[in-house]
């Protein structure tokens, strides 16, 4: 099961606890266990902010500065596809920005946002590494390049539509 069809659970304050304590017997233990609440359960829950400050003696707002300098953290579940779009140089020269566009106009979400359907999570990356495949883009963990306004609305239609498409 992925983190996205994870973050629908309720958080558990057995399960966040355990995570705490696995990772508490170090000091400047807060980004790994931040890291791991976010895997399992797609986003970091605003009650687990208060429980890591209980267990560990971190003062909550230290924790909540930590999640939110990191980019890579949300506080919200994330729509059931997470789409990041490469916007590194070789992909912005190649048509990014037409790409964004086309995600957008397809999934009514911008980047650094979740369509109101809650199907997609636009999400901005600095690069994939996939700079002679340029556009590129990633859908959960499945790599798209070389990418058109009409091969996005393709790719999207198809997670939109579930695996009933792909039979």
């Amino acid at each position: 099961m992925t983190a996205q069809n994870k973050s629908w659970d309720t958080p558990s304050f057995a399960v966040i606890d355990a995570i705490v304590h696995k990772h508490n017997i170090e000091k400047g233990s807060a980004i790994p266990i931040l890291q791991e609440i976010q895997e399992t359960y797609g986003y970091i829950p605003l009650i687990a902010i208060e429980r890591i400050g209980r267990i560990t003696g971190i003062p909550d707002g230290d924790i909540y500065g930590t999640a939110t300098f990191y980019k890579m953290f949300r506080f919200e579940p994330p729509g059931e596809n997470v789409i990041k779009v490469c916007r590194g140089t070789a992909c912005d020269l190649a048509g990014a920005a037409k790409i964004a566009e086309s995600i957008n106009v397809e999934t009514s979400a911008a980047e650094g946002e979740t369509s109101y359907d809650r199907k997609f999570t636009i999400e901005k990356l600095a690069c994939l590494g996939c700079c002679s495949a340029a556009p590129t883009l990633m859908i959960n963990d499945e790599l798209h390049s070389r990418l058109t306004p009409e091969s996005v609305r393709k790719v999207l239609k198809k997670c939109k539509c579930g695996d009933e498409g792909s039979a």
